[in-house]
């Protein structure tokens, strides 16, 4: 009894503590990759194109066959002596093996085989870059948890200042100092207060179901993440210049190298349907024997006959393309506007890389700016509510004004949390094109 007791209480401590776990952004990130469908997908895609490799290598070498067959006639047969037609029981017996290779083929298995290499490297950068789209969503998300966090904080802390000031509004008006509508407008704000509050922990359950769903979770409700106050992380990647990690993007990014993979493989499928124009070379060798039986006389046995029926055969056979409805040159014709359709695709991808660097950039310095804004003017409004609080402290302001000075406080606290956040992201986006994985990003 006492050690199902135990096993009870050991088991509801590993519960609680696994409810009460509290995600890492690496965790959220390795996670993820993980368990996505997507991912799981693409690797499959892999496993395929090593398949098709070993197809390619295949076609390097002969073929070999094996081949048996009986036969057992019971009736109207042909005397093997005279030809004359019969009723007898024969029984026959044949086997052989065979093996063909191929000598040239335009080629065509070599191609094949090095595209097949393509093929994999581009399956693994589709795997890549989809790991790295994942990561920054998860990483936008787990953000968007954390902004919402500090949100509530200041809420709260915006609604304890109110009930304070309530408390002294009270003591003013019931000494006659202040009129009571002043307490009912600070009432009104407190209202107002426990409305954004709601609003900010939903918003805080929402954001947890959306990182949540991105990790395959079920257990929204005990989902949580670290819960870390971002501060400005200090960084050398505005001092950069646009160019700068524009060319270092080229280097990393997993789309630049699919289109230029896409371009290769485009160059090969074009040597591939160019072998159709060229003549083929195949060899052939096979080896029979067989054995044969009937009532009508004596044959020699088994070993006998298998020996002296041998029989080889060696041969070569060339295949010379003349015509064909026009669809070998048919083939090239289309693999070529393949070819310069892959060479527009990367000269896109490299345009759009350039524009998205060239924005990410752009928006991290106007992020910085606008945050830089957003703290100078929280300071002027914090002096203002000082100086307002301490007027209406001794009856100098009426509670309008009051509240019309505590509104722009709160509403420059909120200004400088939503800049800070988006500073911090739209930064990290910019490094992460400047070749810095999302895992090794410090939230």
């Amino acid at each position: 009894m006492k050690k199902s007791i135990i096993i009870i209480l050991l088991l509801c401590g590993v519960l609680a503590q696994a409810q009460n776990k509290k995600w890492t952004l690496k965790e959220c990130v390795v996670y993820a990759l993980e368990n996505n469908i997507s991912v799981k997908q693409s690797e499959l895609d892999i496993e395929t194109a090593e398949i098709n490799k070993k197809d390619a290598f295949g076609n390097f070498l002969p073929s070999l066959n094996a081949s048996a067959g009986y036969t057992w006639s019971i009736g109207l047969n042909q005397d093997p002596v005279t030809f004359n037609a019969v009723n007898s029981t024969t029984r026959n017996f044949n086997g052989g093996v065979g093996s063909s290779v191929d000598i040239y083929g335009g080629l065509r298995n070599v191609n094949q085989l090095r595209r097949s290499n393509l093929q994999i490297l581009s399956s693994q950068y589709q795997l890549d870059n989809m790991k790295d789209n994942i990561s920054l969503n998860v990483a936008n998300a787990f953000v968007q948890i954390l902004f919402n966090k500090e949100q509530l904080k200041v809420a709260l802390a915006q609604q304890e200042v109110t009930k304070q000031d309530i408390e002294r509004t009270s003591e003013l008006v019931e000494a006659g100092s202040l009129p009571r509508g002043d307490l009912y407008e600070i009432q009104a704000t407190l209202a107002s207060q426990e409305q954004l509050v709601v609003n900010a922990e939903n918003a805080i359950l929402l954001s947890k179901i959306g990182l949540a769903q991105l990790l395959l979770l079920k257990d929204y409700e005990n989902f949580d993440i670290v819960d870390n106050e971002l501060e400005i992380p200090p960084t050398n990647i505005l001092n950069e210049t646009p160019q700068s990690i524009f060319s270092k993007a080229k280097e990393s990014r997993y789309d630049i190298k699919i289109a230029e993979n896409n371009s290769e493989i485009a160059e090969y499928d074009l040597k591939i349907a160019k072998a159709g124009l060229q003549p083929s070379l195949s060899a052939s060798y096979s080896f029979s024997s067989n054995y044969f039986t009937s009532e009508l006389f004596d044959t020699p046995n088994f070993e006998n006959q298998m020996s002296d029926n041998k029989s080889h055969n060696i041969s070569l056979s060339l295949n010379i393309p003349i015509f064909n409805g026009f669809s070998a040159r048919n083939n090239i014709s289309r693999s070529r506007v393949n070819v310069e359709r892959t060479k527009f695709q990367l000269e896109q991808a490299s345009l759009d890389l350039e524009t998205t660097v060239y924005q990410s950039f752009n928006d991290a310095k106007g992020a910085l700016k606008a945050y830089e804004a957003a703290s100078k003017t929280l300071v002027a409004r914090q002096e203002a509510f000082n100086y307002s609080q301490e007027r209406y402290n001794v009856g100098l302001l009426n509670s309008f004004d009051f509240n019309q000075s505590k509104n722009g406080l709160e509403a420059a606290q909120s200004e400088v949390i939503r800049t800070k956040y988006d500073y911090i992201f739209k930064l990290k986006v910019l490094e992460f094109y400047f070749g810095i994985p999302v895992t090794e990003l410090k939230f």
